[in-house]
């Protein structure tokens, strides 16, 4: 079965890339937001070691799995053990009007309207993607993709209603 590693900017496309892989190839499927952050109104990270032991148990569980997320840092810890990397290398632009398009995210936010209140520091954060430093930047995702062994593959640019990203993404 696959190991499937999907990171890249904030908008994307990475958990809507996972969740047709998932549904097509019956794998299990890993936000990393589930994982990254601790249980508290602000924003804190776990410790990366927390977040290793919840990835190296997701890994040990699953014998076929599309793990996916922003944080170089944490994938990093599912490289050893995946088949493929694919990274989303939109533009800006397009993963802002992802962005603006995204559905309702329950598992992290309490409502709809929540989640609208965020957009503008999300929007912020996706277009500082190129300046920033640190594991949430292209410069880490791009080494990441350059360093990494297996499979792998660059997508610049959302796919059609009409074509599959599997078609695109997934080798056989």
């Amino acid at each position: 079965m696959s190991k499937i590693l999907i990171f890249g900017n904030s908008g994307s496309g990475k958990s809507t890339l996972a969740k047709q892989l998932s549904a097509e190839y019956n794998l299990v499927h890993l936000d990393l937001d589930s994982l990254a952050w601790q249980d508290c109104t602000a924003p804190i990270r776990k410790p990366l070691a927390d977040s290793k032991v919840q990835i190296d148990a997701f890994i040990c569980a699953n014998t076929g799995w599309v793990i996916e997320g922003c944080y170089a840092d944490l994938i990093v810890f599912a490289q050893g053990a995946s088949d493929q990397a694919i990274f989303l290398d939109l533009s800006v632009k397009a993963c802002i009007e992802n962005a603006k398009k995204r559905p309702w995210e329950a598992h992290k936010y309490p409502s709809k309207q929540a989640q609208q209140r965020n957009l503008p520091m999300l929007l912020q954060w996706i277009t500082d993607y190129y300046s920033r430093q640190g594991c949430f930047s292209h410069s880490a995702h791009l080494e990441f993709y350059q360093q990494y062994q297996g499979e792998k593959r660059i997508i610049r640019e959302n796919l059609s209603a009409d074509n599959s990203y599997s078609t695109a993404a997934v080798g056989s």
